[in-house]
Parts: structure tokens; C-alpha cells; sequence
């Protein structure tokens, strides 16, 4: 079995595993999303959604956050952590689309990554999520996942994300991104993953490595 046909028998594994897997973070707009993933860093996605409802009471929509008052805005994203440094993405992201595309969200990776605090990760998820544009979303389980799994040999999320790219079919993309990521949530975790349960053990190299060990 070469890699391509590796990666076809895990897609169609991880389909059947994970049928109902989609976006944790809760969001009614393309704005919503893009809020949500900025405070999703280095916080759980649980954390987020118990956030953002007060904060879009607050800032209905991204004209209002562009005018926040800084200190405010820090105060509102306070328990998502790194509070200083989203705020001054949120708000900078905010004014911005204001000035530059009239308050939309551009369906544009390029556009998108020049905005503040917006990478690959969260502009491939806002794309896929509310324009339905492929990309692969590489967050800390996707990165995970893929290296184990032995589909890349790279660490970069970038070169992670272009090697994933090459293995499976573009029209699979937006949905392999979720199925991965909560394959990584439930059972390939960062710290004791649960291998003998795992459905993808006997093709994943870090299940055959660590039984060579033993």
C-alpha cells in the first residue's frame, strides 16, 4: 500500500468514525467565526463559546468592534487568555474590514492572512466553514494526527497542510479537516493516546513503532 492508498483507506476510516464531526466553536457569520478562532488560541473551544455571547451583545457586529475601546475589549476576552494581544487583533481585524472590503469578510486566503492575528489555520476554517471553499485546516491535532499517522514528515503546519493537500481529494478537505481534528480531541491525544482502541492503529506509524518498543 503506497501513501496515496493509505491515506484514501484512512479517509474513508475517519468517515465512518467521525460522521457528525464539525466546528466546535459556535457562530451565526463569517464575522462570528473569525472572532471565535482569534480567541480559540491557546484556549478551548468550550471556553470561547461561553465567551463570545456577552461579547457580541457588546459588539453586534464589526463595525462596533471597530470602535471598542481597547481597555474595554481586553476586559470582554479577559478569560480566554492572552486577553491583550486578541483584543488588539479583534480590533484591528474589525477596522480593517471596515476600511478595506466595507465591513465583509473577504471569501479571499489571500485578503485574509493580511488581516491581524489571521494565519493559513483560521483563514482555511472561516473559508470552508461559511463560503465553502476546500482547505485543511492544521491546528496542534491535525499536526499531530498527520505525523503519527506517518502522512508527512514535516512539523511546519504549512508544509503539513501542502503535503495533506496532495495526499487527499480536494472535495474532501473542509470535511477531513474536523474528522481529524476530533480524532485528535478523543483519541489521539497529545499526552496517553488511546491506540489500543484507535480504528486507524493498523495503519498508523507511531502504533507500529511503539509496539516494536515493548
Amino acid at each position: 500500500m503506497d501513501l496515496k492508498q493509505k491515506a484514501s483507506w484512512i479517509e474513508k476510516k475517519l468517515d465512518r468514525m467521525l460522521p457528525d464531526a464539525s466546528c466546535a466553536l459556535n457562530y451565526g457569520n463569517p464575522w462570528e467565526l473569525l472572532v471565535a478562532t482569534i480567541l480559540s488560541a491557546q484556549c478551548t473551544d468550550e471556553r470561547v463559546n461561553q465567551v463570545t455571547p456577552d461579547l457580541f451583545k457588546k459588539y453586534p457586529d464589526v463595525r462596533d468592534m471597530a470602535r471598542a475601546v481597547p481597555d474595554e475589549l481586553e476586559e470582554a476576552v479577559r478569560p480566554t487568555g492572552f486577553f491583550r494581544n486578541k483584543a488588539k487583533s479583534l480590533k484591528g481585524c474589525a477596522e480593517a474590514l471596515v476600511e478595506r472590503f466595507g465591513g465583509e469578510v473577504p471569501p479571499s486566503q489571500e485578503e485574509l492572512v493580511k488581516l491581524p492575528g489571521i494565519g493559513r489555520k483560521t483563514a482555511n476554517l472561516i473559508l470552508g466553514e461559511t463560503y465553502g471553499i476546500p482547505g485543511i485546516v492544521v491546528d496542534t491535532h491535525v499536526s499531530r494526527v498527520a505525523q503519527r499517522l506517518g502522512l508527512t514528515g514535516n512539523k511546519d503546519a504549512v508544509k503539513i497542510e501542502f503535503d495533506l493537500m496532495e495526499l487527499f481529494p480536494k472535495e474532501s478537505w473542509n470535511r477531513l479537516s474536523h474528522r481529524m481534528i476530533w480524532h485528535g480531541r478523543l483519541t489521539c491525544t497529545a499526552r496517553k493516546p488511546k491506540c489500543p482502541e484507535c480504528e486507524l492503529k493498523t495503519h498508523c506509524d507511531y502504533y507500529q513503532e511503539s509496539r516494536n518498543k515493548t
